[in-house]
């Protein structure tokens, strides 16, 4: 059996793809294959793509019609793969060329841990490093990230992913394939938060592994999927991630402070600004009410506690 399966997931991304290939082949540990999924692109991606033609690893499935979601890509690509291991190898970030070997072994030497990762370096369109991906959770916890470490997964998402995405990037994850399908299909539906969802299921049946290395680079650019027009579907999708969490564990005390009460907020203004439809505002009140039943006098003490701060001005 192949050990890893390499899945690129490609829209438009041409000018990246072949940096992002060249750092999959390269790679320092070999034994893995290749699925290039490229989701109808309109720009030269598939001239890039067919310079790999010839390797031996390397397949290519192509749609006649745009997907419309990154994650129908994923499952596409997790139906067809063989490995062992799953990487979702994004078509516009890149690794360093030792990131398989770091991170094989972790998974190889213990059998319950159902993901692994390695800490990112956030880069532009010309490759300039701009920022440690660190940054992104030292408001959790500043020492936490900075060394390796194992954890059990419900502790992991009790204490640190109820509150954000802490792995904000897929490129850097390596996925133990057995816990995956345990999880069941990866949710199509969603555009913006469907890995961080995944990272959830997984951790409340295994553990996970990060590497403090960076070994992954993440690259932000216009032409990416998370930059969406509609305001109210990051907070939809947030609180179906936390709805399912809430499920799974006890919740913890500071979560209403740092999560769910500003989530609150934000749907309001939302509502008084217009931002949002009638029935996904009606959506958005269910994921509450489904985390908090007493979402109702919740509401009316931050209501008042609103009303009273402005009548005090």
């Amino acid at each position: 059996m192949t050990k890893v399966s390499v899945i690129i997931p490609n829209y438009n991304h041409a000018r990246f793809l072949e940096k992002r290939i060249h750092t999959v082949l390269q790679q320092t540990y070999q034994d893995f294959e290749v699925i290039c999924l490229d989701d109808a692109s309109t720009d030269a991606s598939n001239y890039m793509i067919s310079k790999f033609s010839n390797n031996q690893r390397f397949q290519t499935i192509y749609n006649n019609i745009n997907s419309g979601s990154p994650f129908k890509q994923w499952e596409k690509g997790l139906q067809i793969a063989k490995g062992e291991y799953i990487w979702i190898a994004e078509s516009d970030d890149y690794a360093d060329l030792r990131f398989l070997e770091k991170l094989v072994p972790l998974l190889d030497q213990n059998p319950n841990i159902g993901l692994v990762y390695s800490q990112s370096l956030g880069v532009d369109e010309n490759d300039h490093v701009m920022r440690n991906w660190k940054t992104w959770t030292d408001d959790l916890d500043s020492d936490r990230w900075s060394n390796d470490f194992i954890n059990n997964g419900s502790d992991e998402c009790q204490k640190y992913l109820i509150f954000k995405n802490t792995i904000p990037n897929a490129s850097a994850v390596l996925m133990r394939r057995s816990v995956l399908e345990k999880t069941g299909k990866i949710d199509t539906q969603m555009r913006l938060a469907g890995d961080w969802l995944l990272w959830a299921k997984m951790l409340t049946i295994s553990d996970i592994a990060f590497v403090a290395e960076p070994l992954n680079n993440f690259r932000t650019h216009t032409n990416v999927v998370r930059n969406t027009s509609k305001p109210y579907l990051e907070l939809e999708e947030r609180l179906q991630v936390v709805r399912y969490i809430s499920q799974q564990i006890d919740i913890p005390h500071n979560f209403w402070e740092i999560v769910f009460n500003p989530s609150i907020g934000w749907w309001i203004r939302m509502i008084f600004r217009g931002e949002i439809p009638l029935s996904r505002s009606h959506k958005i009140y269910q994921l509450l009410k489904n985390i908090d039943p007493n979402i109702n006098y919740r509401l009316f003490t931050i209501f008042f506690k609103t009303l009273k701060s402005k009548l005090s001005l």
